[in-house]
């Protein structure tokens, strides 16, 4: 018979309760069960561990230096416990997240604040990265979530439509167009325009609407990000159309923001790698992410 972790319980609880009795009544057991494994444990070990005295028993010196090396071991176990419990109550953790930079300055910042705040031992790793890295990123399984604009469901993931809203003007401070609530193609005839880079996919799905509405924008610069763009017309070089996320970031640092007349929309979509184990953490950042959506949706809806 081998030395086992019962027999350690036993020996510990009686050296807590200081009798037979009392070690039952801790390990919800009988006398005779506590008294049969107690005097197995001696004989296990070759050791005389208690003196019994009217009927109590006095640990021996064995005992005493025994126990010191029991209870080392009883630390160890109890850190592991309350290590699981910080795992169960999200104490502890780690999300690694890949994303366009773009949402890294305006969609991730308010939903990081937030889920620090309810779970400040998890931390949040994020990896900005463009198109394609991103979505190659993502088939690696290389993060426990992503965002993109791509539409396409990369291999290897599942996808779902967090936030989809309308292309938005942004305009510096007493431009003559603050006047409009809403903004038609004709509007933007000769006016002087920041434009994104002729490569990204809105902007050519703007240049379309223009061409098939015969507008001429004056382009004044032409940049390859949305604050880049928003930085100029902070300058009063021009105006411009930029996704709604960086439209409501611009317009909490003093720019204006309108509503097109004709519907380019902006989408982002929420991906999750199929062959990355899951866990509570990432269910309750990624909603998170879509309180926050929902939250900036109606935002939009309700000042443009």
């Amino acid at each position: 018979m081998k030395l086992s972790f019962r027999h350690i319980e036993i020996f510990r609880a009686v050296m807590s309760a200081g009798s037979v009795t009392g070690a039952a009544r801790l390990l919800f057991t009988s006398q005779p069960t506590i008294s049969r494994e107690l005097s197995r444990l001696e004989q296990l070990l070759g050791l005389r561990l208690f003196d019994r005295e009217g009927g109590r028993l006095k640990p021996t010196a064995q005992a005493l230096l025994l126990i010191e090396e029991v209870e080392l071991s009883y630390i160890g176990l109890e850190r592991i416990d309350r290590y699981a419990q910080a795992i169960r109550n999200f104490e502890h953790g780690r999300l690694a997240i890949t994303c366009l930079p773009l949402f890294s300055q305006t969609l991730l910042p308010e939903v990081c604040r937030q889920f620090h705040q309810h779970h400040p031992g998890v931390s949040v790793g994020i990896t900005a990265q463009e198109s394609p890295l991103l979505e190659e990123s993502l088939v690696a399984q290389q993060h426990d979530l992503g965002l993109t604009e791509v539409e396409q469901i990369p291999r290897g993931t599942s996808g779902e439509l967090l936030f989809s809203a309308r292309m938005v003007c942004v305009l510096p401070n007493q431009h003559p167009l603050l006047q409009k609530t809403q903004l038609e193609l004709s509007d933007f005839h000769e006016v002087d325009f920041i434009n994104l880079s002729s490569l990204d996919t809105y902007r050519q799905q703007l240049d379309q609407h223009f061409r098939i509405a015969g507008v001429n924008r004056r382009t004044v610069i032409e940049t390859t990000n949305a604050a880049s763009v928003c930085a100029m017309v902070r300058q009063g070089l021009g105006v411009a159309v930029i996704n709604p996320l960086s439209g409501l970031e611009a317009a909490q640092s003093g720019l204006s923001i309108r509503q097109l007349g004709v519907c380019v929309r902006y989408q982002v979509m929420m991906i999750r790698p199929n062959h990355r184990p899951g866990s509570a953490a990432v269910d309750l950042f990624s909603e998170a992410l879509r309180t926050q959506a929902r939250k900036m949706s109606d935002i939009l809806a309700k000042d443009c």
